[in-house]
């Protein structure tokens, strides 16, 4: 790909992809370039999936502001792009008299930060809503904007938006190094020189590395893994909102939430790595997650466990997001976005392009029609089609023949098991893939092995 482009996107992560589809929608020539062979490969394929209010984001941070904005504009996109959400709520909940404590002042945070609906609410209360909990339980903070959404679909819609109003995306694409020089970027990837006059740095994990090319990097990646264990169907039901706990300094904490494909799942730990690729999971680790979740609902103890995963959040040594433009070398830098990356994605591609606007050039005026690239839904609280007939493949996620085939085919086609796996939810079931993976095997064969 020889073309000279207005803005090359570094990283297929929901932050790089909102941000591509934010300038290809005003008329920039666009170019994404994600080193795996398919997007959401790195950080943004392992989280809670949930829809955040920012309640207890950093008073006047620029998380916060992101969060805000990325909240309100997925809710005003969600129809015409057919996003995926389960309206919910969460429960910070106390188990002990100090944190029963600490609940005024996550209040008095949350209305600060603008979620004014929040409040306290007693144990009674909360019995009342959740009557599975543990009765242990003492009291909790009630915020009705918490919900619960699925993390792949958004991103992807991102994606087909972005294709359609004329950027590329190129896969298996790793940019090593990079070149400035009168006012354009030539950056080397495995397949090629591409050229662009703004470079964005939406790395991920990998962001450090990829700042070096065009400076010193101001942050560090050490890579904050978080493990999930999930219940068997039958849980769905022991739980209505989000249970969150009282936060640390260090981590949100572990939290157990019903998931937008209709299980239960508890997470995630919070274990920094130095490996930035290989997120395992540790049997300990797990026990512990499941007798945390049989502690908060002790109902799940005569439940299975469906699956585990884990993924890499890409911590810094700062506390809020390092988002900044370098004016001198047509650069913006998106670091340190961690599990509140789903929710602000959107914000963030705003907070840039006011960023571009201001540093390099007024933007193009978006066009008055825009179009819209509604993806398949794969949540449970809406028809999915095997309800509509057809052959199902996976019988454990009653994901059919023809999702597969679609997946493998389109705009933006997988390319790897992983990518069809998010594309559909084949294989994250029960058997986790035992029964059905020869015959999807069988259907994609070959197009793994095409051009990415």
């Amino acid at each position: 790909m020889q073309a000279r482009f207005d803005i090359a996107v570094i990283g297929g992560g929901v932050v790089g992809l909102a941000v591509l589809r934010r300038f290809a929608m005003v008329g920039l020539k666009c170019v994404l370039l994600e080193r795996g062979a398919d997007i959401l490969s790195g950080a943004s394929k392992g989280n809670s999936a949930l829809l955040h209010t920012g309640f207890d984001a950093p008073l006047r941070s620029l998380e916060i502001r992101c969060m805000r904005t990325g909240y309100k504009e997925y809710f005003n996109i969600r129809d015409k792009l057919n996003l995926p959400l389960v309206e919910s709520s969460g429960l910070v909940v106390a188990w002990t008299p100090d944190e029963l404590a600490a609940l005024p002042a996550i209040v008095e945070k949350a209305h600060k930060n603008g979620v004014t609906d929040a409040r306290q609410i007693s144990a009674i209360e909360l019995r009342l809503k959740e009557p599975n909990l543990a009765k242990s339980a003492l009291g909790a903070v009630l915020v009705p904007g918490e919900h619960i959404i699925d993390a792949w679909s958004a991103p992807l819609a991102y994606a087909h938006q972005a294709l359609a109003h004329g950027a590329a995306i190129m896969r298996s694409a790793e940019v090593t190094n990079g070149d400035f020089s009168k006012g354009i970027w030539q950056l080397q990837t495995v397949q090629g020189a591409i050229t662009a006059r703004i470079v964005v740095n939406a790395a991920g994990n990998y962001g450090d590395f990829v700042e070096a090319i065009a400076r010193p990097s101001p942050f560090t990646i050490k890579p904050r893994k978080g493990q999930f264990v999930v219940f068997d169907k039958p849980a769905y039901k022991l739980a209505r909102a989000i249970v969150l706990p009282v936060p640390t300094a260090r981590t949100k904490g572990i939290v157990v939430f019903r998931t937008a494909f209709g299980n239960l799942a508890v997470g995630p730990t919070a274990e920094d790595q130095d490996d930035r690729e290989l997120a395992t999971c540790d049997r300990e680790a797990l026990l512990q997650l499941k007798a945390r979740a049989i502690e908060i609902l002790p109902a799940l103890a005569n439940i299975d466990v469906t699956a585990n995963y884990s993924g890499l959040r890409p911590a810094t040594e700062h506390k809020d997001y390092v988002i900044e433009a370098l004016a001198d070398r047509n650069w913006i830098t998106i670091g340190g976005i961690r599990s509140t990356g789903l929710t602000a994605a959107l914000g963030i591609a705003e907070y840039v392009s006011a960023l571009y606007g201001k540093n390099f050039g007024e933007l193009p005026k978006k066009p008055s029609k825009s179009v819209w690239t509604p993806v398949p839904n794969l949540t449970e609280d809406r028809i999915r089609p095997y309800m509509k007939g057809g052959e199902i493949i996976c019988h454990c996620e009653l994901v059919t023949r023809g999702e597969i085939t679609a997946a493998l085919d389109g705009p933006l086609p997988a390319r790897d098991m992983g990518g069809l796996k998010r594309r559909t939810r084949a294989t994250m079931g029960r058997c986790q893939g035992f029964y059905c993976s020869a015959n999807i095997a069988a259907i994609a064969k070959g197009h793994f092995d095409a051009k990415p």
